[in-house]
């Protein structure tokens, strides 16, 4: 037989059966989406995070209290103990430290923001006016916090988008007065909208100088002091030279963790890109059971054919021919399921999308590769032992079945 001829008798006998060729091709497509969506879900996922870390520059170091003695960057380096808090002398201490392009202390809590007869609950950062570039933010309106020496403490407020839309509706609210837990202060701007920035809902918060911050909070303590260098080559210098300034000013100890948005966004590339390759593996298990049902239901077609393999035997089919033409029906099968598998996966994908616009859910191609790939891999795997078994059929057993 020529091969034109090997497929033509294996496509007339994948047509032959629509029910049993649908069902073997539902069950290896199933799998073939499922290795699409997961890994589209999982490095969407990682997308979305890396995509958050890089809003902010690749050249930020933060800066926490309390000493944290684990290598690399874990949660935990979040949430420190110290017996020193990071206090606004240490913030404006990093001014001068060589290699600091910009300083942005932050204190943050909960309080109620009134405005017009209309009150909700909002988050409150206190900071300065390196803030806005640091963080790559942009003002739809007036100003940020001043920078002016006399001005820092000012009584001012600086509202994101939805929350001014939330208090104020269209009325206009520069220059006009808000409520912040018991004290007033006087909107000098709204920021352009930003959506979530690592974790935190930048629209609905308000922005305060960080000595009003303390006073609104009760405290003289930062949680936080982000720092921006010269360049990203200036990261690991500079660091150093952050840690030496502030161990001086804390008695010699030194009581504080630094971490570089590198770190942090490697760290996390890690652990999503591990995770995605999770839960593909998990999801190609489901084509080893598809695999298993081509298996079976080529061994139920090798007996339903018997006479026809007898007769292809009887009229000179070598056992490698016949071999080559039940392996071709299975890799077709296979393949089929693949493609339906793939375009699947695609419109879940898609789907993904519209449900989370924020989670750029784009199966990777490995993924679609490897699907691809993989059904193939399975049908042969799987179609090899009905193969061989047809293949070692006698002429004169096989004609004498019905």
């Amino acid at each position: 037989m020529k091969p034109l001829d090997i497929l033509r008798f294996a496509l007339r006998a994948v047509t032959a059966y629509p029910l049993r060729t649908a069902l073997m091709l539902l069950a290896m497509s199933i799998g073939v989406a499922a290795v699409v969506m997961l890994t589209a879900l999982g490095d969407g996922a990682r997308q979305y995070v890396v995509n958050e870390f890089n809003a902010l520059g690749s050249n930020l170091l933060i800066v926490l209290p309390g000493r944290s003695e684990t290598r690399g960057v874990n949660p935990a380096n979040f949430f420190t103990e110290t017996p020193r808090d990071l206090s606004i002398g240490d913030a404006d201490a990093m001014h001068r430290v060589a290699g600091v392009v910009r300083v942005a202390p932050m204190v943050a809590g909960t309080s109620e923001v009134a405005f017009g007869g209309k009150l909700r609950e909002a988050m409150v950062v206190g900071t300065a006016h390196d803030y806005l570039a640091l963080r790559r933010f942009q003002l739809a309106q007036g100003q940020f916090l001043p920078d002016e020496e006399g001005q820092r403490n000012a009584a001012v407020a600086v509202l994101g988008s939805k929350l001014r839309s939330e208090l104020a509706g269209s009325e206009p609210v520069i220059g006009r007065m808000v409520r912040i837990g018991d004290r007033r202060y006087r909107v000098i701007g709204v920021l352009a909208p930003t959506g979530n920035a690592m974790g935190m809902a930048v629209d609905e918060m308000a922005y305060i100088p960080t000595e009003q911050a303390f006073a609104l909070f009760n405290t003289s303590t930062l949680v936080r002091i982000f720092i921006e260098t010269r360049d990203r080559a200036a990261i690991e210098a500079t660091r150093t030279r952050v840690v030496n300034t502030l161990k001086a000013r804390h008695d010699g100890e030194e009581d504080v963790t630094t971490i570089t948005q590198d770190a942090v966004l490697g760290t996390f590339d890690k652990i999503l890109s591990a995770i995605t390759f999770g839960v593909a593996g998990i999801a190609a298990i489901s084509l080893g059971v598809a695999g298993i049902l081509v298996m079976n239901v080529m061994l139920v077609a090798v007996t339903q054919r018997t006479p026809e393999i007898g007769l292809l035997k009887a009229l000179g089919a070598s056992g490698a021919v016949i071999r080559l033409a039940f392996l071709t029906e299975a890799v077709l099968l296979s393949l089929g399921g693949a493609i339906v598998g793939v375009a699947l996966g695609q419109l879940g994908a898609w789907g993904l999308r519209l449900a989370y616009p924020v989670l750029p859910a784009y199966p990777p191609y490995w993924a679609v590769a490897a699907g691809l790939g993989t059904a193939m891999l399975t049908g042969v795997l799987f179609g090899f032992l009905p193969a061989r078994r047809a293949a070692g059929l006698h002429v004169v057993d096989a004609l004498g079945r019905r």
